[in-house]
């Protein structure tokens, strides 16, 4: 008797994983259902787009239902998907390569930013200071601190040089404090009272 997919709410992901593997459909839409803010996020972070972030996150579960097959070990299926969306990123980077550098001459963010103190104006100035970055800097600087992962790991996941990946975030981190140094040097609420 099949499940309905409110019934894999309760049950391990490496369980459901397991059944999305045999191609139960309920299964997998549960894996979607736990995992897509997730991947919306970390694309959102990497591309400064909420359009593309959904078109590109609605591509990852297109090619994680492709290849959840491919799966070895259901309890890997997090750093599996992080996989995907990243591939599904860079893709998406060298398509757009004819347009390589075209953010790094526009959006500048202007120098009176203003810090209003609200934490979605400080997420929507950093997703501003953030598509600023050329793609490759802007990656590293995602997949290091939005997924705390190793330069050796993002490395491995974007082929690209450990030496390279340590300075894209360096350099852009450089570039991010540059552009959101009004929130560094805003007085705080305790300065105000």
């Amino acid at each position: 008797m099949p499940r309905s997919q409110a019934s894999y709410a309760k049950i391990p992901e490496a369980l459901v994983v397991g059944l999305a593997r045999k191609g139960n459909r309920d299964a997998f839409a549960e894996l979607v259902t736990r995992r897509q803010s997730w991947v919306r996020n970390l694309m959102r972070r990497s591309c400064g787009d909420a359009t593309l972030a959904d078109d590109l996150a609605q591509q990852v579960f297109l090619q994680a239902w492709r290849n959840i097959h491919s799966l070895r070990e259901p309890g890997a299926f997090g750093g599996w998907l992080r996989r995907l969306a990243v591939t599904c990123w860079l893709q998406h980077m060298r398509a757009q390569d004819a347009l390589h550098g075209a953010n790094e001459l526009s959006g500048i963010m202007p120098e009176s930013t203003g810090a209003s103190g609200v934490a979605t104006d400080m997420g929507m100035d950093l997703d501003a200071a953030l598509a600023t970055l050329p793609g490759p800097v802007r990656l590293c600087i995602v997949l290091a601190y939005h997924e705390r992962m190793t330069h050796g790991e993002i490395a491995d996941l974007a082929g690209l040089p450990p030496g390279t990946v340590k300075s894209h975030i360096r350099r852009g981190t450089d570039r991010l404090r540059s552009l959101l140094s009004a929130y560094r040097d805003a007085p705080s609420s305790e300065d105000l009272s």
